[in-house]
């Protein structure tokens, strides 16, 4: 019988250079997610709504509630959603408000099917943060959960930020 010797590493040079390409495709994979996540920090898909650009504007000193908006709310689907009520961790609970002559609380905010509901400071409603647990200050996060009829609860991360359009003379009641 005839003996065949196999090379133990056909040459171990090139299984380093393989090793060394998978940790780049690796570490190329995990770039593009953590693009993906900063892209989608200003809003989120879920199903057929779009939540826009989550965002609450900085509270006065001494001010005990605060206020949380999106930008939009787009429901690109074929039927209708209500956003039910909402949790956020910098206060003890959160109202749904109609804005107008005053806040108004109200129990939903309805989300027409194919349609666009702004939910901002320049809006028909906002998210009342009651008893808030500390300031709301420029630059800073946190999270509030949504939840919607339909869609479920949803998390987003709110920026807290002064408006672009906010005017002298503007109060945030």
């Amino acid at each position: 019988m005839k003996r065949v010797n196999a090379p133990v590493c056909a040459n171990s040079n090139s299984l380093a250079q393989g090793a060394r390409r998978q940790r780049m495709i690796g570490l190329a994979i995990a770039a593009a997610m953590c693009v993906c996540a900063v892209a989608q920090a200003h809003g989120v898909n879920v199903g057929g709504l779009y939540l826009e650009h989550p965002y609450a504007v900085p509270s006065a000193p001494g001010e005990v509630s605060g206020k949380a908006y999106l930008r939009a709310i787009k429901n690109s689907g074929d039927q209708s959603d209500r956003l039910l009520g909402a949790t956020a961790s910098v206060a003890t609970s959160v109202e749904l408000n109609r804005i107008g002559a005053g806040a108004q609380k109200i129990e939903f905010i309805p989300l027409p099917a194919n349609s666009t509901t702004l939910v901002r400071h320049t809006g028909d409603y906002q998210l009342s943060l009651i008893n808030l647990k500390r300031p709301l200050k420029d630059g800073q996060t946190f999270e509030m959960s949504l939840q919607f009829e339909k869609a479920g609860v949803q998390t987003v991360r709110v920026s807290v930020q002064t408006p672009r359009d906010a005017h002298a003379g503007h109060t945030h009641d």
